[in-house]
């Protein structure tokens, strides 16, 4: 109904894509979201989080690609504004308010984050056809259509803005980037400031999907000093920067651990 109603406003045009890409989030995420519980298994050893990103992934791509057309769909309208039906935008935005706060209302009593983040997203819906009304009331006073893809670019460049950076952190995930909530130069210079530890060789970070994070660690031990020990402290503080899982290898000398990076290259 949305997607018909649009060819008479390119405001809803820009709502319907978001509305679209909505309904595709919540239809992977939820998919994709119950891969991603599974164990490991001799196909993907390390876990099926990452299918959890690859939903975010598609959605923002989604998002992005149809804000663009709408965008050159509207533009040339800035120009030579066209009439719109502006009757048929204040029902269906009365329309849309009504689910989109009822839906809202429903998520809002549920406890899981996703559940919470849904509700926001249906609360960010409901701004943009109050917008639509306003537009709508303004034309049935005086035909100002430029109004229309005006709103359009608006609704467009909002989602953009909200899309693109969501798309790069995934990416960024995905190429195993270490997450923006950990600070790696501070947690190198802490590690490297434990009384047990003589250097920090190696220390990769990267995340499974945005909150599990992992990290490997080389370091050299001073001398007389308890290997076992050493690994809780270090496990300790990754702990305090949300890293789950840590991997600590004991490097007897860095031109050991020079050496053996060598031969796995070579």
């Amino acid at each position: 109904m949305e997607v018909y109603s649009s060819f008479f406003s390119g405001a809803l045009l820009a709502d319907a894509v978001h509305d679209f890409g909505d309904a595709i989030a919540i239809g992977i995420s939820a998919t994709l979201e119950k891969k991603s519980k599974k164990d490991e298994d001799t196909t993907f050893s390390l876990g099926y989080k990452r299918f959890s990103l690859l939903g975010a992934l598609i959605t923002s791509l989604i998002l992005i690609s149809g804000s663009i057309l709408v965008m050159i769909e509207n533009i040339p309208k800035l120009w030579h504004p066209t009439p719109v039906n502006y009757h048929g935008m204040f029902i269906l935005a009365v329309i849309a308010i009504i689910i989109n706060g009822l839906a809202s209302f429903i998520l809002y009593s549920g406890q899981s984050k996703h559940e919470e983040v849904l509700s926001l997203h249906f609360l960010e819906d409901i701004l943009g056809w109050l917008a639509i009304i306003v537009i709508s009331l303004i034309l049935n006073w005086k035909p100002l259509y430029i109004l229309d893809p005006l709103l359009s670019l608006a609704i467009s460049t909002f989602i953009l803005s909200k899309a693109l950076p969501k798309l790069l952190s995934t990416l960024k995930l995905f190429l195993d980037g270490v997450p923006d909530s950990i600070d790696y130069a501070a947690l190198h210079d802490e590690l490297k400031g434990l009384s047990q530890v003589r250097s920090i060789n190696q220390l990769n970070i990267w995340s499974m999907d945005g909150i599990d994070n992992r990290a490997i660690i080389h370091c050299c031990l001073n001398q007389l000093i308890s290997e076992k020990d050493c690994k809780r402290a270090i496990r300790t503080i990754c702990q305090h920067y949300k890293i789950n899982d840590v991997t600590v290898e004991i490097d007897y000398s860095l031109r050991e651990h020079q050496n053996h990076c060598k031969s796995l290259k070579n």
